[in-house]
């Protein structure tokens, strides 16, 4: 397929996709994790079609002092919190362990705050031992992926998916050694951006977000554990 042409309808379409290449995971006591707010409608599609719980995975970056735009790692949500540090980073700018642990603190209050708006007094599923299946819309520099990733890691799943419908060939290289099995449906060249794959990229809100969690307790009991 040419690059300038979309590839999905829409992020329900191509969760669709990416459930026809993930059925197996179906006996495999899967849990679907969505990176929102755009993984979210992807993720529900897969975890219907597998009938396993969808769940939320978010990231907040962890900021320099003095440049928040530049990251030194991240906090990740789920059951057991992770913070994922470049410690590389952090030793080349002398940064002080209370800075660090005053800021992870700061951006796991605020995971927790968006977690509530989402789904309420749910707390994160737990991951070990499962086979877990992390989910977004498209990929492009796989900074934030990758910071997912290696905080799933350390809750010890037994099995760690990436399933994205597209992104580049370069990135999709570079975070293979972050998971057990990467799917991905489309690595483009050149890529240009995640949007041009789809006939509707609209922007997913919070509402609809809430429903398609809210919607899938419907089919797994396990999602309100």
């Amino acid at each position: 397929m040419a690059s300038d042409r979309p590839g999905f309808r829409n992020r329900a379409e191509a969760g669709r996709e990416l459930a026809t290449r993930l059925v197996g995971f179906g006996s495999r006591d899967p849990v679907v994790l969505a990176l929102p707010r755009g993984g979210v409608p992807v993720a529900f599609e897969i975890a219907k079609a597998l009938q396993g719980p969808l769940d939320l995975v978010l990231v907040r970056k962890i900021g320099a002092p003095a440049h928040p735009e530049f990251g030194l790692g991240a906090v990740v949500d789920g059951a057991h919190p992770q913070v994922v540090l470049n410690e590389e980073v952090v030793a080349q700018l002398e940064v002080a362990p209370a800075y660090i642990e005053a800021e992870s603190e700061r951006q796991l209050r605020e995971i927790e705050r968006r977690r509530e708006r989402y789904l309420g007094c749910r707390r994160p599923l737990e991951v070990a031992g499962r086979s877990v299946i992390m989910v977004d819309d498209g990929i492009a520099t796989g900074g934030t992926v990758r910071a997912a990733l290696q905080g799933l890691a350390r809750a010890r799943p037994a099995h760690l998916v990436l399933a994205v419908p597209v992104a580049p060939p370069d990135t999709i290289a570079q975070l293979r050694p972050q998971a057990d099995e990467v799917v991905c449906l489309l690595t483009p060249e050149p890529f240009y951006a995640v949007g041009r794959h789809y006939r509707d990229f609209t922007q997913t809100s919070d509402e609809e977000v809430i429903f398609l969690l809210k919607e899938a307790q419907t089919w797994s009991k396990k999602a309100a554990q």
